[in-house]
C-alpha cells in the first residue's frame, strides 16, 4: 500500500473513531474516495481485528477494538512531545511548504489542535496526564476543588473517568454520588487524585456526541450561519474544530453547516457577536434566541 493510501486509511480511522457519526457520503467527499473504496478498507480494518458497528449508512470504530488501544498510544504525544514538535514546527518560516506539510500529515493521523492545547494551557497538563492514567488503568479519582458553573460551587467530586473529548478540554466520567454520566471541564479541576480503587461502575460508562461548540447530546439538529470576517474569526479561536464544516462563498462570507447537540452553545457564540452572524437554517435556533435574549435583557435592566 503506497504513501497516499495509507494517509487515507488513517483518516479513515481518525474519523470512525471520532465522535461525528459520518456517513459513507460524508466521509467519501471529506476524503475524495468511493463508496467502494471507503467499504474496501473498513472490510481491511475489521480483517485486521478492529470492531465496527454499523447503524444504518454510518460506521463506527469501537473502543472494544483489540488494537484500539495501541492504536491511542501510537498517537498519544508525552507533554515533552507535543512542546517538542510544536515548537520545531512554529520555529519554520510561515512561507515555508514544509511548515504546512507536517501540519497537514499530523492532522491525518492526529488531532493537532489538541496536541498544541495541551502546550498552551499548561495548568492543565497534569490533570490531564492524571486523567489519561486513570482511563488506561481503569481506576477511580478525585476531582480536587472542582468549580462547578451549574451548581456554582467548588467541592470534591469522586469519579471513574473513562473518555475525553476530541480535544482533551472536557473529560467523561461517571459520577457514583450522582449515578450519572457527566461531562467535567479539565480547566476547572484543581488537582486529580488517583485512587487505588478500580472502576466499579463500568457497565453503566456512556458517553454523548460532542458537537463544536462543546456541548453533547444524542439528537443533532441541522444548523446553518452565515459568518462575517469578524465572526469567522472568532469561531475558529474558540472552536478550532469548526474548521471542518466551514465553507468560504465570497471573499467575505462563510457558511457554517454543522450539526448541533444543545442550544446553549452556539445560542452563545450567535448572541455574542450578533451583528455578524445570520442564521440562513435552524428555526429551533432562532426561536431559542428570542427567548433567550428576551429573559437575558430583561434580568440586565431589571425589572423596572
Amino acid at each position: 500500500m503506497d504513501q497516499p493510501k495509507i494517509e487515507r486509511l488513517l483518516r479513515l480511522m481518525k474519523m470512525l473513531a471520532g465522535n461525528v457519526d459520518y456517513t459513507v457520503d460524508e466521509i467519501a467527499d471529506r476524503l475524495q474516495m468511493s463508496r467502494r473504496t471507503i467499504y474496501r478498507y473498513i472490510d481491511t480494518l475489521k480483517e485486521a481485528g478492529f470492531a465496527i458497528r454499523r447503524v444504518g449508512d454510518c460506521f463506527k470504530l469501537l473502543k472494544e477494538s483489540r488494537h484500539f488501544n495501541e492504536l491511542e498510544q501510537l498517537v498519544h504525544f508525552s507533554e515533552e512531545e507535543s512542546f517538542l514538535v510544536n515548537r520545531l514546527i512554529d520555529g519554520l518560516d510561515d512561507t515555508n511548504m514544509l511548515k504546512q506539510n507536517l501540519r497537514k500529515k499530523l492532522a491525518s493521523v492526529y488531532n493537532f489542535t489538541a496536541m498544541a492545547d495541551c502546550v498552551v494551557h499548561k495548568e492543565s497538563v497534569a490533570n490531564t496526564h492524571e486523567l489519561i492514567t486513570a482511563i488506561e488503568e481503569k481506576r477511580q479519582v478525585r476531582l480536587l476543588r472542582y468549580s462547578s458553573s451549574n451548581k456554582g460551587d467548588v467541592r470534591d467530586r469522586i469519579v471513574e473517568p473513562f473518555a475525553f473529548t476530541t480535544n482533551y478540554i472536557q473529560v467523561w466520567c461517571y459520577e457514583p454520588e450522582s449515578a450519572m454520566n457527566k461531562l467535567f471541564k479539565v480547566s476547572r479541576i484543581g488537582a486529580v487524585e488517583l485512587s487505588d480503587k478500580r472502576w466499579e461502575f463500568e457497565t453503566e460508562h456512556r458517553s454523548e456526541k460532542m458537537d463544536i461548540f462543546r456541548t453533547s447530546g444524542t439528537n443533532g439538529t441541522r444548523i446553518k450561519l452565515e459568518l462575517g470576517v469578524m465572526a469567522k474569526n472568532l469561531l475558529l479561536e474558540e472552536y478550532p474544530l469548526a474548521e471542518r464544516d466551514l465553507t468560504q462563498t465570497d471573499d467575505e462570507k462563510w457558511l457554517l453547516d454543522t450539526q448541533v447537540y444543545r442550544l446553549e452553545g452556539v445560542g452563545r457564540f450567535v448572541a455574542g457577536i450578533a451583528n455578524d452572524v445570520s442564521i440562513v437554517e435552524g428555526e429551533t435556533l432562532k426561536k431559542y434566541l428570542q427567548d433567550y435574549i428576551s429573559t437575558h435583557l430583561h434580568n440586565l435592566l431589571g425589572n423596572s
